[in-house]
């Protein structure tokens, strides 16, 4: 209540008539200043009431090659449940209290994956009060599930929620059920939901520029971040070991393993090697499978709550939830997304794109990558700083997850350098999605992301 009535007491402030004027006088009775919000009003400062969404805890599995790599013969409830299992065990959180577990996931038959992320979350010791449910928005998944918990709690739905992804393209690799409606063919842009995301990758490479050249680059320094970052020990804050089983293929015989480093980067990765590649989707095109995203297994998890449950329990937060948004584009260059995304995000929390300290933009085809960077003009140098899914993999329902895990640890470790963050991704069928994110610690009570340099009594909404 004081809290309520302090910022009362600053409003008035702001209403109250100046003492050498008077109601009869012809001049304004009130005498106005600099809007105290900064210069947005669309952009949310509540943490001083504590009602704003903030990141307790952000967990991810290694990610691993489909098929070869570490989780090739682990059940997709085995890989989601390390991670939330991890999130109460870090954080001493009791799970009855948590409202809801929601998890992005993409390509296993709905009702099965339903079940088995119910399964999960019991092998990770929550209660059969705590519900659980999955969301589908194709390679945006997981991002979309911590969007969807972050606006439960500020609707006040519960205070407490967990947004998980998963995808195991070992069990379910891509693939389309049943036959398609002949209807398809009269609508240009149904038709192109179904080309092949490759395809869409050369549709974007032809008709921006971007040169087979650029791509390969943009692999080979993907790749040589993602080692570099593995070999400092950047991921292993983030990373939750998982035991599971490797299967020798050709005599079945079962080797016990601890999972805890993604496979998937390939350290020596050079443009002379990635040169040699044929294109994979179109005979002439530019798209290989070295400047494609790997499939991958992988599964991530982030706790979120209501800042004032977290301060009270006295959680450390490691970042606050500010805005998401969802955009549709041509489905025929899918890969375009992020690059509407992204200033559609960064404009709701009444920032702009130089305000934003680090990205995290998913690698899906380096064209769609390398596209999107330019189009936005942003500094290569804020980009996936520990390398993308050209190099760590893109399991498609996790890697929303996994992005905010690897955003928000990054911007702990550069503390008072980095506030905001982003991330983003196209997504099939032809949209895009983007999140900004606030470090947790530089969150301030009265000013707002960036002061007024003029006295112009608005904000730059109100003009």
């Amino acid at each position: 209540m004081e809290k309520a009535l302090n910022r009362q007491r600053v409003l008035l402030d702001h209403l109250r008539p100046s003492s050498s004027s008077s109601f009869s006088d012809d001049s304004s009775s009130l005498s106005a200043s600099a809007c105290l919000a900064g210069d947005s009003a669309a952009y949310h400062r509540t943490n001083v009431f504590g009602d704003d969404v903030v990141i307790v805890a952000a967990h991810r599995t290694a990610i691993c090659k489909s098929k070869r790599g570490g989780f090739k013969d682990t059940y997709a409830d085995d890989i989601l449940a390390p991670v939330l299992k991890a999130l109460i065990e870090k954080t001493n959180l009791n799970p009855n209290e948590v409202g809801d577990i929601v998890v992005g996931t993409v390509l296993a038959p709905g009702s099965q994956r339903a079940s088995e992320c119910r399964m999960a979350a019991f092998y990770a010791g929550f209660p059969e009060t705590v519900p659980v449910r999955t969301v589908n928005r194709q390679c945006s998944s997981g991002l979309q599930a911590v969007a969807d918990v972050a606006a439960a709690i500020r609707a006040g739905f519960y205070d407490i929620g967990i947004g998980a992804g998963l995808e195991s393209m070992t069990l379910n690799p891509m693939a389309w059920e049943g036959s398609v409606n002949p209807k398809v063919k009269i609508f240009e842009q149904a038709q192109n939901c179904l080309l092949p995301m490759g395809i869409t990758s050369e549709n974007v490479a032809h008709r921006f520029g971007v040169s087979r050249q650029q791509q390969d680059q943009a692999a080979v320094e993907s790749h040589r971040r993602a080692a570099a970052a593995t070999a400092a020990g950047k991921f292993k804050d983030e990373i939750i070991p998982v035991a599971t089983k490797i299967v020798d293929p050709k005599t079945g015989e079962e080797k016990p393993v601890t999972i805890s480093v993604d496979d998937g980067f390939r350290p020596n990765a050079s443009l002379s090697d990635l040169a040699k590649l044929k294109p994979v989707f179109k005979k002439d095109g530019s798209t290989t499978a070295g400047n494609s995203s790997q499939v991958s297994d992988g599964a991530g998890a982030v706790l979120l709550m209501k800042r004032s449950v977290a301060e009270k329990k006295g959680l450390p937060i490691l970042g606050v939830f500010r805005t998401f948004a969802a955009v549709g584009v041509d489905p025929a260059i899918m890969g375009v997304g992020p690059a509407v995304a992204i200033p559609a995000a960064v404009k709701a929390a009444g920032l702009e794109l130089d305000d934003i300290d680090l990205f995290e933009i998913n690698e899906a085809f380096a064209s769609q990558f390398v596209y999107c960077r330019n189009k936005l003009e942003l500094d290569p140098e804020k980009i996936n700083v520990n390398g993308g899914a050209l190099a760590i993999g893109h399991p498609l329902g996790a890697t929303g997850a996994r992005c905010v895990a690897t955003l928000l640890h990054e911007m702990k470790r550069r503390g008072k350098d980095c506030r905001f963050g982003v991330i983003s991704m196209c997504i099939g069928t032809g949209m895009g999605a983007a999140a900004v994110f606030e470090r947790g610690g530089h969150t301030d009570e009265l000013c707002n992301a960036r002061k007024i340099e003029t006295n112009n009594l608005l904000s730059k909404d109100a003009r």
